[in-house]
């Protein structure tokens, strides 16, 4: 092939127009990952050089020179740990000529190095993200700025230094022992303090957990601008605070609820950090919040390393905890075992009873009333009566004892017992529904005794009389519950058999590697799902604002799926995804393009039937089945391909539903509404033949069902 020949100049033109790779004046560079993404003749001729060079296999990059037909393999051993590798070594690949030649950089005092790695892979490398983050970094702070000065390591390290700043992997950090003598910044807490137009997710999420009654007080240590304060005392509540800066002599006060939110992280000094929490904790006779921040979301841009943390440009201090961090050192300055709520959220109980309760709530799965199915004249007599005992019923899952019921007085003068009181009930209700609202609290027990196991189980004098008693009536015993959920723990570290049964849910998205389930839905799984969920939960905590969780079942990981407009949006777009590798418990977080985000969609399959939207979900997926816009599901995993793929299948949605394109071919509209009918016949065929199948089934299951079934009234 010779320099000059019309099939060299097709291919110079094949690496011009290529969307992967480094594009550079003389020659396109592509890492070795994306040479299968290359178009098929720059493959062909990549692979003419490789059969002259057999050890070009370990290189990590191939350059396509454009001014002959040469190929240079390029190697960098350090590529993905190295922000800017260093060159090792290079193999030239000469077509014309059929020779070979090989350069040695290893022991260069100033070899050249790469910049800006992720043009030389495509998005789908495990680090693209990572790369392209710090390139940004690396932009925004004028670093970059004429490429001509910083090709080697040498010229690098000038730039860097002239800049005052370190690269700690693919960390950017202006550090400060890089400054002056004399240059330290004055750290100033105050300016840390936010101006917030709703409530802090802390004081929020105890809200949502319903830990203020009428009754309760507040006391926010470390306010700043007292934002909590003002929105608590609108909602009725007795509140207060203390802040150093802005208020110095409001006196701190004990309070049944006290917040200590985003406070620790802004001190610098590791044992003022620790008395602050100390003595948030003594004010506190109920529940202390501590939050703190826990993901680093800007931490590259031009801020000082100092401490155990950094200093940003408005020299304020940050620490950045991870989750099971921060809760170790909470538990170790403590002495307690806090309870994570939400990524950099905790609450600590002053009473162990009521730290138990609030911990099994939280797996506490929901439960409804059985429906009067049969008109029974006595029990329509004492139906007002009766009411209290089924509430009670279907909260605990057995019968009450003394004391345990307000209107136990009057059930008890009518029937003399509350077992003759249920057996009433029972005559107008199917008792199979109360059994298996027993169970339920049953396996609810069993996990959050079974998630005990990753903490300090409680002793049976920890619980309250209540909870004793839903031991005794639902196990026998509290050592026989706790024997049972060790059983159902010790069970959970099989990753097929948790794959298996994600399978045979009748709810959730399958996928060969990945189960998801919408939020809502996470209590209907099979308990052992629960747990393995629980596992990730108990311990760290949920993405607060997550609507999906995904299963992984190739490894042991959950992750947290942030959709936020999850109801209203036909096809919700990603915003955010937390990660909890369940081996380590190591969090990783990722945000999505907003820009071209991953799309969602049949999001149904993700819900129980009873969810509010779920027959409208359902109707628009059909819909969209027949317009053939689910044969490629690799086709419209982002917002841009989901357009596209609308377009070329010339619909276009309104609100929720679809209609034909205006713009529309005309003979194109045939095409695809003869595409439309034959799809929609082929499903009636299929649902026809489906339904006479399931009618041959009926009798037989109808006839087995209730077979063997123990009552509540006889496990009293």
């Amino acid at each position: 092939m010779q320099p000059d020949s019309e099939q060299f100049r097709q291919l110079v033109q094949k690496c011009q127009e290529s969307p992967i790779g480094k594009h550079l004046p003389g020659a396109l560079y592509v890492h070795q990952s994306a040479l299968s993404a290359l178009a098929p003749q720059l493959q062909d001729y990549e692979q003419q050089a490789r059969t002259l060079a057999p050890q070009s296999h370990q290189a990590t990059l191939i350059k396509f020179n454009y001014d002959r037909p040469t190929l240079s393999y390029l190697f960098y051993p350090d590529f993905d740990q190295d922000p800017h590798p260093a060159l090792q070594g290079s193999i030239q690949v000469n077509l014309a000529e059929e020779t070979v030649q090989y350069r040695d950089y290893s022991t260069s005092e100033n070899p050249p190095i790469l910049h800006r790695k992720e043009t030389f892979v495509t998005p789908e490398y495990p680090h693209y993200a990572l790369f392209l983050e710090l390139t940004r970094r690396e932009e925004n702070l004028g670093l970059l700025d004429d490429p001509r000065f910083i090709g080697t390591q040498r010229e690098w390290n000038k730039r860097l230094q002239s800049y005052g700043v370190i690269l700690e992997g693919h960390s950017l950090l202006r550090h400060a022992n890089r400054l002056p003598l004399g240059e330290f910044p004055r750290i100033q807490r105050h300016k840390a303090a936010m101006v917030r137009k709703t409530l802090s997710r802390p004081v929020r999420a105890a809200l949502e957990a319903e830990l203020f009654s009428p009754e309760t007080t507040f006391f926010d240590y470390g306010c700043g601008y007292g934002s909590d304060l003002e929105f608590i005392a609108q909602k009725g509540y007795v509140s207060s605070g203390w802040d150093p800066y802005y208020r110095p002599d409001t006196p701190r006060t004990p309070a049944q609820i006290v917040n200590l939110g985003y406070v620790i992280n802004v001190i610098e000094d590791p044992q003022e950090r620790r008395e602050a929490l100390i003595k948030a904790w003594e004010l506190t006779q109920h529940v202390l919040i501590v939050a703190a921040q826990v993901l680093i979301q800007d931490n590259l841009d031009g801020q000082l390393a100092y401490g155990d943390g950094i200093i940003t440009r408005r020299n304020t201090f940050q620490k950045y905890y991870e989750q099971e961090e921060l809760k170790i050192y909470i538990d170790q300055v403590l002495g307690v075992d806090a309870i994570p709520v939400a990524l950099g959220i905790y609450f600590v109980f002053r009473d162990e009873e009521q730290a138990e309760i609030f911990r099994a709530a939280r797996f506490r799965s929901r439960a409804t009333t059985p429906r009067v199915r049969l008109q029974v004249k006595k029990f329509e007599d004492y139906a007002a009566l009766l009411t209290p005992l089924m509430t009670f019923i279907t909260q605990r899952g057995r019968l009450p004892v003394k004391g345990e019921l307000a209107q136990e007085e009057e059930i008890l003068a009518e029937f003399g017992t509350f077992r003759r009181a249920f057996s009433l009930v029972l005559q107008a209700t199917d008792e199979a529904e109360w059994e298996a609202i027993a169970e339920k609290r049953r396996q609810d027990l069993k996990l959050y005794l079974a998630l005990t196991h990753f903490g300090k189980r409680p002793k049976a004098q920890d619980f309250s009389p209540t909870v004793k008693e839903d031991f005794k009536a639902l196990f026998g015993s509290y050592k026989q519950a706790c024997l049972l959920a060790d059983m159902m723990l010790f069970s959970v570290g099989d990753l097929e058999n948790l794959a298996d049964l994600c399978q045979q849910s009748p709810i959730g998205k399958k996928h060969r590697q990945a189960f998801w389930i919408h939020i809502s839905a996470l209590e209907t799984l099979d308990p052992l799902l629960r747990l393995y969920e629980g596992c990730a939960s108990r311990t760290i905590g949920r993405l607060e604002s997550a609507t999906v969780i995904k299963f992984h079942l190739n490894q042991p990981k959950i992750s947290y799926l942030d959709y936020p407009y999850f109801d209203q949006d036909p096809h919700p777009a990603l915003h955010a995804t937390m990660q909890i590798d369940l081996r380590d418990l190591h969090v990783s977080y990722w945000e999505a393009d907003p820009e071209n985000p991953p799309l969602l969609h049949r999001k149904e399959q993700l819900l129980a039937p009873d969810y509010p939207h779920y027959a409208k979900f359902a109707r628009l997926s059909q819909q969209e089945e027949d317009r053939g816009l689910f044969d490629q599901p690799k086709a419209i995993r982002t917002r841009q391909d989901w357009l596209k793929q609308m377009a070329q299948q010339g619909v276009m949605l309104k609100n929720y539903r679809l209609t034909w394109r205006e713009d529309i071919d005309p003979y194109r509209l045939k095409v695809l509404q003869a595409a439309l009918r034959r799809r929609q016949k082929q499903r009636r065929k299929q649902g026809s033949r489906g339904a006479g199948e399931q009618g041959g089934r009926g009798a037989g299951e109808q006839g087995s069902r209730g077979a063997g079934r123990g009552g509540i009234v006889a496990s009293e």
